[in-house]
């Protein structure tokens, strides 16, 4: 189990050190833009994957994780310990995000561009298809394995390339809480929990009836 937590809070803690903090530097010095942006959070998710996929099932995300349990794919009391290692990950990483450059952009918290139903919707499908790609490429047992990794960052790159703008494209409650927290900037942090974990919590339901 060890060796699990460890993996689980590295991944979550660079997740949100490089994507938060790509974030940071594009406010900073305007050289990466919503796109360099996007790029950073689909290939570090990539990279993660295929460095802790093998050990923890590279989650990195509560809501990921309940979505798994959802499907009887982790084990209650080994879901709780993961969730509480991803955001103790994503807000150590914020911390350290906070020391190197101030509270600049709100450490990357996410927030709705119109309106928080808007937001919410959107982050209620963004999830609930990451989730369900997850699933279909790296457990179901007919799954190509060895693409999750780019089939899964692929996807986080997308959705952050286009929807981004509108809410954030968290798709994780551990990489909305530890900026959010940090920068004190909570106000619409609800929607990116409860909505994220919603999406997971659907996307399991379905995968069910489809795959299995």
């Amino acid at each position: 189990m060890k060796d699990k937590l460890i993996s689980e809070f590295l991944g979550t803690y660079f997740l949100i050190f490089a994507g938060a903090g790509a974030i940071i530097i594009n406010e900073l010095t305007k050289s990466l833009t919503h796109i360099g942006v996007a790029i950073t959070f689909g290939l570090v998710i990539m990279v993660l994957i295929y460095t802790f996929g093998h050990i923890s099932g590279a989650h990195f995300n509560p809501a990921v994780t309940i979505g798994f349990f959802t499907s009887g794919d982790i084990k209650k009391k080994e879901a709780i310990y993961y969730i509480l290692t991803q955001l103790i990950g994503g807000t150590s990483a914020s911390i350290t995000l906070f020391i190197l450059f101030g509270n600049v952009s709100s450490l990357g918290a996410n927030f709705p561009k119109f309106s928080s139903s808007q937001a919410f919707i959107l982050e209620f499908i963004l999830t609930f298809f990451l989730m369900l790609i997850i699933f279909g490429c790296s457990v179901h047992g007919k799954a190509e394995k060895s693409f999750a990794g780019i089939t899964i960052g692929a996807t986080v790159g997308l959705e952050a390339m286009f929807a981004g703008p509108i809410s954030g494209a968290s798709m994780n409650p551990a990489r909305s809480i530890g900026p959010a927290l940090i920068s004190g900037n909570t106000n619409y942090l609800w929607v990116y929990v409860i909505a994220t974990i919603l999406g997971a919590f659907c996307a399991s339901i379905v995968y069910k009836l489809i795959y299995r």
